[in-house]
């Protein structure tokens, strides 16, 4: 699948390492697994091996997509299968890779991975199709006479993909869903102008009782210059006011009451 190519690309990169130019390899001098050829063909045609050392990310990421990863349809490969193949086709060349899997899945071998040989992959288990393709691979790559120089490099190079590509086909096809939490600004509720009306009503009421207390305030102030008696008095009209105020208790409850549920209507 076409998501998985960049993480397909960085495990293949780490086989390929960086320079080098070994007489006995018969890919010539590479850099990060990029020959000098291919470098010619897709980034610069009149390249030297010195253009080639300072190859650039972006440009190693071209050459893999172009070269490897389309010419061996990746992005239409189930999860798995697709870094198999791919890194077959670094390794040994993106005709070969494609004919060992067609080999695999049992169709025409002609190196070119069409709709026949895709739907043929898709009918088989991604595991099954992984672990036939990378023990060809190891086979042809026993036949080199190159094996004794590379052999033990190359073999720990198919362990590692075999491991990593059956760990991509037990991802799902489908990334789950990314859950974005966006906060959203409410305003303050604006108060109806009847229950305004309703609530300036019942205002009237507590004023009213603000008032009572005021005047018990102010009886308060003149008992004071008094003598004991018109204190005593002077207590018993507070002792009845109090009685009022606990009488009047129930309707101030009773009115605060129907004010909420006004406001909540």
């Amino acid at each position: 699948m076409d998501r998985n190519f960049a993480r397909a690309l960085s495990l293949v990169l780490k086989s390929e390492g960086l320079w080098s130019d070994n007489p006995a390899d018969p890919g010539g001098a590479t850099m990060k697994g990029v020959t000098l050829t291919n470098f010619r063909r897709y980034v610069k045609a009149d390249a030297t091996k010195a253009d080639l050392r300072k190859i650039t990310d972006s440009q190693v990421a071209t050459v893999y997509r172009r070269f490897y990863w389309d010419a061996t349809a990746g992005a239409l490969l189930p999860s798995g299968v697709d870094y198999a193949v791919f890194d077959f086709a670094v390794n040994s060349g993106p005709g070969r890779a494609a004919k060992y899997l067609q080999d695999v899945v049992g169709v025409k071998q002609d190196g070119r991975i069409g709709p026949a040989t895709i739907a043929a992959v898709k009918a088989k288990p991604a595991g099954v199709v992984i672990d036939a393709l990378c023990d060809n691979r190891l086979g042809f790559l026993k036949r080199l006479p190159t094996w004794k120089t590379f052999g033990k490099g190359w073999s720990d190079r198919v362990k590692s993909v075999r491991a990593e590509a059956l760990k991509l086909s037990a991802l799902p096809d489908t990334p789950p869903p990314v859950t974005v939490e966006v906060k959203v600004p409410v305003d303050k509720p604006v108060v109806p102008e009847k229950v305004e009306q309703k609530v300036k009503e019942k205002s009237g009421f507590l004023s009213w009782l603000t008032g009572l207390f005021g005047s018990g305030a102010i009886g308060l102030g003149w008992l004071a210059g008094m003598d004991w008696q018109a204190v005593l008095a002077g207590g018993v009209v507070l002792l009845v006011f109090l009685l009022v105020l606990l009488l009047l208790r129930s309707q101030i409850v009773s009115a605060v009451r129907q004010i909420k549920a006004e406001v909540a209507e």
